[in-house]
């Protein structure tokens, strides 16, 4: 994994393959403006973002939450979490300097199977959405095993909302089939520049 400057972009490959720049944020927004829908006005609510990212999911999450809110950022890649800390860090205003963030190392996937109850909503950020690309065992998150863990780690009326490249009926269906009320947002890759046309999918207990 590389992190390079292309211009006034900043671009993240894996295997020479682009994974993300900087100029994408406006789907990543989206995803966590609509999965905050409802813990932007609980007291001491508890959010989880899963992949860090180059921050903007992170940044619109904390502008949304109150003061009393907490941000889990899990990332498995410590040297994205370093440059976050580095030359990332302006492009989100710095988001893991709020001390709403706590950060955890590691599977995401675990995290969830480990925290019954722990969340009101999860944005997941991970790869290209349930049509997995970089690693096959992401798949495992939007597996039915993977929906059960997530749909257990929420709290009653919990939001879960996932960024995906494309739309994808069938994780509509399997949402359904775990108890969500399901929907799917599609939004451009540059909010309001146009760019791609990616998918945010919400589930709503």
């Amino acid at each position: 994994m590389t992190l390079s400057r292309r211009d006034a972009e900043y671009v993240i490959r894996l295997d020479g393959k682009d994974l993300m720049g900087s100029r994408m944020m406006g789907s990543e927004q989206a995803l966590a403006t609509l999965g905050c829908e409802r813990a932007r006005t609980k007291q001491g609510a508890v959010v989880l973002v899963g992949g860090l990212g180059m921050g903007f999911t992170a940044r619109t999450a904390l502008d949304l939450l109150p003061a009393d809110a907490t941000l889990v950022i899990s990332e498995l890649m410590p040297i994205v979490v370093e440059w976050n800390k580095g030359p990332l860090g302006p492009l989100a205003d710095h988001v893991l300097r709020d001390p709403r963030v706590r950060i955890e190392i590691g599977d995401v996937g675990v995290l969830l199977r480990n925290s019954p109850g722990a969340y009101d909503a999860l944005l997941l950020d991970i790869d290209n959405g349930p049509a997995a690309f970089t690693q096959s065992s992401n798949a495992n998150l939007y597996d039915e095993a993977g929906l059960r863990a997530s749909r257990a780690a929420l709290r009653p009326a919990g939001i879960y909302a996932v960024w995906g490249a494309a739309d994808d009926r069938g994780f509509d269906a399997r949402l359904r089939k775990h108890g969500f009320a399901a929907e799917t947002h599609h939004v451009r890759g540059r909010a309001k520049q146009g760019g791609p046309r990616h998918a945010v999918f919400v589930g709503r207990l």
